[in-house]
């Protein structure tokens, strides 16, 4: 029989297996040391009675009994949760933790001042800030390891994850001084920039590249980019492109975090560009401080160089 001495924190171990599918993992996306969600879930197991887990499959298993505790385990967060918010509205401010991941531009060029704000007007709330590429922000996103993430809306990401736009942002091409594209006006055609090699965003090779939004301007205009070098990383974008090992094509957040001493940083004539759009996973509620973080980013200026984008500019899937 559980009694009234369980601890919340418990749950917050048990659960986090539970969505990440290991112990190491629900360490990281709990904030907690291996053996300390070890030793919660091992605390737990000696309250219910019975074994929540079968630790003999990987990833580990729910038994009968941890699915059922993992219901009522999920009730009782939900409804601090609200008790937390209906506290909130009477105090007149959210507190707590909130996990943001972003990607690197966004965290070198929008992520200080907002926090820099936060830290003046909700001080609260503790951001905790997880930098990770597009596509391993999606992850971390659906098994919880984030509250909230910053993220290009192109490739689409999952189909329970809900977005709301922020900002829109153009293409830049980057080359060396003396390259031929030197000779020719901006914006640069889409044409020249594809009669050369390129160096882009992505991982070389992934299938998921195709949907970012530097391969899919070309697409859409007839050319087959050749790529050869990807990266995350603005400024070793902007270092490959200075040893001469291609032409860099990027968003131009990206390129305004770099420096680009040694090279020259181009409009490409593409109108898709980039759109940016802060993320959540609807399968799980918003606690208060997320939702107030979440509200303090849509207020947020765009960053210097984006147009900021309204809902109504939202594009369709798969538009």
């Amino acid at each position: 029989m559980l009694r009234p001495e369980v601890r919340i924190e418990w749950f917050v171990s048990f659960l986090g297996v539970i969505d990440t599918g290991s112990f190491s993992a629900a360490a990281e996306a709990v904030h907690r040391s291996q053996p300390r969600v070890s030793m919660h879930v091992a605390a737990l197991e000696r309250e219910a009675g019975v074994p929540l887990f079968d630790r003999s499959k990987r990833p580990v298993e729910l038994t009968e009994a941890g699915a059922v505790l993992a219901e009522h385990a999920r009730t009782i967060l939900r409804q601090l949760g609200s008790a937390e918010e209906a506290m909130a509205a009477r105090r007149g401010s959210a507190r707590g933790v909130v996990t943001l991941g972003s990607y690197p531009s966004a965290s070198a060029a929008f992520v200080p001042g907002l926090l820099e704000h936060l830290a003046r007007s909700r001080p609260a709330i503790k951001v905790v800030l997880v930098e990770r590429s597009t596509l391993e922000l999606d992850a971390a996103l659906t098994s919880g390891e984030v509250d909230l993430c910053l993220r290009p809306m192109a490739p689409p990401a999952a189909p329970s994850v809900l977005h709301r736009p922020l900002w829109r942002e153009s293409l830049s091409v980057v080359h060396p001084p003396d390259h031929p594209l030197a000779e020719l006006p901006d914006p640069l055609p889409m044409a020249a920039v594809a009669a050369y090699p390129l160096i882009t965003i992505g991982r070389l090779g992934a299938p998921e590249a195709l949907g970012f939004e530097t391969y899919k301007a070309f697409r859409e205009h007839g050319f087959e980019p050749e790529a050869v070098q990807a990266t995350n990383q603005p400024q070793t974008l902007v270092c490959l492109v200075r040893s001469h090992l291609g032409v860099g094509v990027t968003n131009q957040l990206a390129v305004s975090t770099a420096d680009t001493r040694g090279v020259r940083v181009r409009r490409l004539d593409a109108p898709c560009g980039r759109r940016v759009a802060v993320h959540w996973d609807s399968t799980r509620p918003l606690t208060p401080a997320a939702r107030t973080l979440m509200r303090e980013i849509v207020a947020a200026p765009a960053p210097d160089g984006t147009q900021p984008l309204s809902p109504s500019e939202d594009p369709p899937p798969g538009g």
